[in-house]
């Protein structure tokens, strides 16, 4: 954060863009809770009015009964004919709004209908009235119409509990029984409301829930009677026209309020959406808990009402906090102005701009100071840049001089040291030769002389083992020529030093034609660029066995075949005029770790053949003649040697 107004901006916004939100939050997280309470508690309050319904229903169901068994026109009927008491039940029946029924005298109690609590209860003298569960046997025995009713396909619902079973065909009954005691008539009068399918009654419930829903302003409510987990009565759509009649509820509710009793008050997914639900528990006759009452309504409308409160607040503070950082920012200009002044003047002066200034600024106050002091400062800096300018060329004049004369002394110092090893080495090797040659030559002079006489004295009987003895006579040589080189490599100057000024080309084409018979029975293409040249001071005898020595490495190289090229042409060499001459050649090169140590005494690459002397001693005439050889690969194959020559004319000059 290397702006000042940034951090300035920040320190002015922090409260604003850090704290407000802070709070904002954590208000919106209060308020989005009570929400969530006030939704819970609504859904509470629902829950309860359907559920007071449902006990006015059931309270209502054994009040009228009562009513009816205490009733004069009841003991009228009993004691009339069979048909008229069936007649009066069924204008009764459908009066109350029940599905049955009837009359049981105490000679027509047993154990069937005795295992119904009410009904005890009743034979006991007590008017009870409470929800039981039918079996589909008991509803086939009232009317096969309340079977057919009863009986609802299981429909798979995502998240309920797992079952086999596929229809359900067990009906829920608000059961009332209220005793009968009248004038020679004594028994239990029984009825009964199935719940199951019975729209009304569940959209009574939701209507008196949910009572603004009709007007379009209100909730989305339902309502819903579950016989277990499965809804046997309910507004909940399953599609546009279709009840969700057979769909369960999910297996976290059914655990909450069937399993543990407990009254569920918080969000839930019913059939296709999420709802505020609350459901009650519902226990039959004997106490076991058989069923759930639902109600709840949507919660995506409030969910969407949170989320509109929630982006409003949002736009709300982006709004306030555009329109505060500009107009901090114009507030803030005149102390931004002069710090950015001089952040761009540091800026010009860190390229190498020393004569970049900040200039006046209108400001009057301590930033205005400092801004005439940084100026004052930096014409010092100027100053002394300048100076120092001064000073560094005068010191890097001195320095390169100094340097260069460094650099002389120790190319010289470098050259004298080498050609001092160069010199030892030389007079090391070139005592251990001379002594291994003399040596040598005495034992060889008794093998060839012993030689001669055994042919004199053999003479025609020499014949047998004459080839043995030209093979001893062909050693006997080719050791002596292994001596001459050594004598020649350890005291050269024995072995010709007859310098005299020459033509080089000349001695080239006399190389060109004592080699042409080795080249000549090979696949050797012999290339020439001789250009005119100053004579140059060596002995003609040992150019030339330079010049040998080298033409048949090149050929043994190529492996009889390839491109030999000669080329000579003036060249300069540390300011003085001289001869360069190059054979080179399309063999493998040399590699690259060997190329320092060709010219090495005794160093050789055609093991068994060779003497490893032949460079060596070409080194040796040519730095005698005052020139250089050189060895190199070139970048399209094969080996290159040069050899530079000081001209005749540079000598005699050197020499004076």
């Amino acid at each position: 954060m290397r702006s000042v107004r940034l951090r300035l901006l920040l320190l002015a916004l922090l409260p604003l863009s850090v704290l407000i939100p802070l709070l904002l939050v954590l208000a919106m997280a209060r308020w989005n809770a009570d929400y969530d309470d006030v939704l819970i508690a609504k859904v509470e309050s629902d829950l309860k009015i359907a559920g007071q319904y449902l006990e006015h229903l059931k309270a209502g169901s054994g009040n009228a009964l009562q009513s009816l068994a205490e009733s004069e026109t009841l003991n009228e009927v009993l004691n009339g004919p069979d048909s008229a008491r069936h007649q009066f039940l069924v204008q009764r029946q459908d009066s109350l709004k029940l599905d049955f029924l009837y009359y049981l005298p105490d000679e027509a109690l047993d154990e069937h209908h005795l295992k119904w609590p009410i009904i005890q209860a009743a034979a006991d003298g007590e008017t009870r009235f409470a929800i039981d569960i039918f079996a589909a046997e008991d509803l086939e025995t009232l009317s096969p119409q309340l079977a057919e009713q009863a009986r609802l396909p299981l429909i798979k619902t995502e998240a309920a509990v797992p079952t086999t079973r596929k229809i359900e065909d067990r009906g829920m009954v608000i059961h009332s029984a209220a005793p009968v005691q009248l004038n020679g008539h004594s028994g239990v009068l029984v009825g009964g409301m199935l719940l199951n399918r019975n729209l009304d009654f569940i959209d009574t419930i939701n209507a008196l829930v949910y009572q603004d829903h009709s007007s379009g302003s209100g909730r989305q409510g339902t309502a819903t009677l579950f016989l277990d987990d499965t809804r046997v009565s309910t507004n909940v759509r399953l599609f546009e026209d279709v009840r969700a009649l057979g769909t369960r509820v999910s297996a976290a509710v059914r655990h909450e309020v069937l399993v543990q009793g407990q009254t569920w008050l918080n969000r839930a997914f019913v059939v296709n959406d999420w709802y505020v639900s609350g459901y009650l528990p519902l226990t039959d006759s004997f106490g076991a808990r058989v069923g759930m009452l639902y109600v709840g309504f949507l919660e995506a409308p409030y969910s969407a009402t949170k989320r509109e409160a929630y982006w409003s607040i949002i736009v709300v503070f982006i709004v306030v906090m555009a329109i505060s950082a500009p107009v901090f920012l114009w507030l803030a200009k005149g102390i931004f102005a002069p710090l950015e002044r001089m952040t761009k003047t540091m800026r010009r002066v860190e390229q190498g701009n020393l004569a970049a200034r900040i200039g006046l600024v209108s400001n009057k106050d301590e930033i205005g100071q400092v801004a005439q002091h940084l100026d004052m400062l930096l014409d010092q800096v100027q100053e002394r840049d300048r100076h120092l300018r001064e000073w560094a060329n005068e010191l890097n004049t001195r320095v390169e001089k100094r340097t260069e004369q460094l650099s002389d002394a120790n190319a010289k110092l470098e050259e004298t040291y080498r050609q001092l090893v160069m010199s030892e080495k030389l007079a090391s090797i070139g005592e251990i030769t001379a002594g291994v040659a003399h040596e040598i030559n005495n034992p060889v002079a008794v093998i060839q002389g012993n030689v001669d006489v055994i042919r004199m004295m053999l003479e025609e009987k020499a014949a047998p083992v004459e080839t043995e003895l030209s093979l001893i006579d062909n050693q006997v040589m080719r050791i002596s020529a292994i001596v001459d080189k050594l004598l020649q490599f350890a005291r050269p100057s024995e072995f010709g030093n007859f310098a005299e000024s020459l033509d080089v080309v000349p001695v080239i084409e006399d190389c060109l034609v004592l080699v042409a018979h080795k080249i000549a029975h090979q696949e050797i293409a012999v290339h020439k660029d001789l250009s005119p040249v100053p004579d140059v001071r060596i002995d003609p005898g040992e150019l030339q066995q330079v010049m040998i020595n080298l033409i048949i490495n090149s050929a043994q190289a190529m492996k009889g075949k390839g491109a030999l090229t000669l080329t000579l042409r003036p060249s300069m060499r540390n300011e003085t005029q001289g001869v360069e001459i190059t054979v080179a050649d399309t063999g493998p090169g040399i590699p690259a770790e060997q190329l320092n140590a060709v010219f090495d005494p005794f160093f050789t690459t055609k093991r068994g053949s060779g003497t490893g002397l032949g460079l060596s001693i070409s080194q040796s005439l040519i730095q005698r003649a005052g020139g250089i050889i050189q060895a190199r690969n070139q970048d399209t194959g094969g080996a290159a040697f040069i050899i530079w020559l000081p001209s005749a004319l540079a000598m005699d000059v050197a020499a004076q």
